[in-house]
C-alpha cells in the first residue's frame, strides 16, 4: 500500500500537529492533521499507545472497531494500522468528520471504513455490531457522559466479548460496574485516566 503523507503546513485551516502521529504498524509514523487548539483534544500517543498495550495483554482482537467522539480518528486509525480489518468512526462535528476523512485518505484505509457525521447516542441505535473495541473518548466535563455510556453497553455495538474503552477526566471517575459490565483494567496518565469494561462474565 503506498501511503500518501500529509504535507507540513496548514491546509483548509487545519494543521498536522506535530505530537499526533501513528505509533506502530503499517502506516507508523504517519502525522494526522488536527484542528486548531482548542477545538478538540486529541488522544496523546502515550495513551494510545498505553490503550493498546493493555488490549494487547487481554488478548483482545481488533478486527472490527468503532471509534465514537472519534475526534481526528486517532484511535480507530492506529486499530487499523496495527491489523484492525474494519473500522467505523462517529463524530458529531461536521468540520471534524472532513478531518478524519482526510487521514484516513492519506493513510490509505478509505475502503476499510464508514465515517458517521452525528451523535453518539443516534449511532449506537442505527449501527450493526457488535463490535471487537468500542472506543469512547467523551468531552471531559459532559454531564451526560455516564448515561451515553450506559446506552452504549445496552446497545448492538456490544457483544459478549466486546472491550469498551473510555477515556475520561482523572478527577471524573467511573463506576466499577455499569449495567452488567466490570472495570477490568482503570489506569492514569496525568489528568487522563483509561477505564476498560468487559461483560462480568467475560474472564
Amino acid at each position: 500500500m503506498r501511503v500518501v503523507v500529509v504535507r507540513t503546513g496548514e491546509v483548509d485551516g487545519v494543521m498536522p500537529k506535530r505530537g499526533i502521529r501513528v505509533i506502530t504498524g503499517e502506516v507508523k509514523g504517519l502525522r494526522l492533521r488536527t484542528p486548531p487548539r482548542g477545538a478538540a483534544r486529541p488522544t496523546s500517543d502515550l495513551v494510545r499507545s498505553a490503550i493498546f498495550s493493555m488490549l494487547e495483554s487481554m488478548g483482545v482482537p481488533f478486527d472490527r472497531v468503532v471509534d465514537l467522539y472519534a475526534g481526528t480518528g486517532a484511535l480507530g486509525i492506529e486499530a487499523l494500522s496495527r491489523g484492525a480489518g474494519e473500522a467505523d468512526f462517529v463524530e458529531r462535528d461536521a468540520r471534524m468528520a472532513a478531518v478524519i476523512r482526510e487521514n484516513l485518505k492519506a493513510a490509505g484505509f478509505v475502503e476499510r471504513t464508514h465515517v458517521y457525521a452525528g451523535g453518539v447516542a443516534r449511532a449506537a441505535a442505527f449501527l450493526t455490531g457488535p463490535y471487537n473495541v468500542v472506543f469512547m473518548d467523551p468531552p471531559y466535563a459532559d454531564a451526560r457522559r455516564d448515561e451515553v455510556i450506559g446506552q452504549v453497553l445496552k446497545s448492538g455495538l456490544v457483544g459478549p466479548r466486546t472491550a469498551v474503552v473510555v477515556e475520561h477526566a482523572h478527577r471524573r471517575p467511573l463506576p466499577e460496574a455499569m449495567d452488567g459490565f466490570s472495570a477490568v483494567r482503570q489506569r492514569r496518565y496525568g489528568a487522563t485516566a483509561i477505564t476498560i469494561y468487559r461483560k462480568e462474565d467475560v474472564e
